[in-house]
C-alpha cells in the first residue's frame, strides 16, 4: 500500500526517448557519362540509410575517390600540342 504523501496514479516519469530513423533526403544525382564517378556519386545514396555519425565515413570515400579521378585526369597524356611555327624575324637588313 502507498504511503499517505505519495501521488497517486503517478507512473515513472523518466521519459525513453528512442532516436528517429535514418530518412532519405531524396537528393537527385544526375549522371555525369563517367561510370567510375557515378559509381561514386551512387554511394552518396549509402548516407541515406545510416545515421548521422556513419554519414562522414561515406562522404570521405565519396571525396578521396573523386579526388583519385580528378589526378587521374591530370596524369593521363594528352596529345602533344602542335609545334609553334617560328614567328617573324626581326633581323631585316637592307
Amino acid at each position: 500500500m502507498p504511503a499517505a504523501d505519495e501521488p497517486q496514479g503517478l507512473e515513472d516519469p523518466a521519459p525513453s526517448y528512442e532516436p528517429a530513423a535514418p530518412t532519405p533526403l531524396g537528393v537527385p544525382r544526375a549522371p555525369t557519362g563517367d561510370p567510375g564517378v557515378d559509381d561514386l556519386l551512387e554511394r552518396l545514396a549509402d548516407a541515406d540509410h545510416l545515421p548521422a555519425d556513419g554519414h562522414l565515413r561515406v562522404y570521405e570515400d565519396v571525396h578521396q575517390g573523386l579526388r583519385s579521378a580528378l589526378t587521374a585526369l591530370d596524369a593521363r597524356p594528352g596529345p602533344s600540342p602542335a609545334p609553334v611555327p617560328p614567328g617573324p624575324s626581326y633581323n631585316h637588313r637592307s
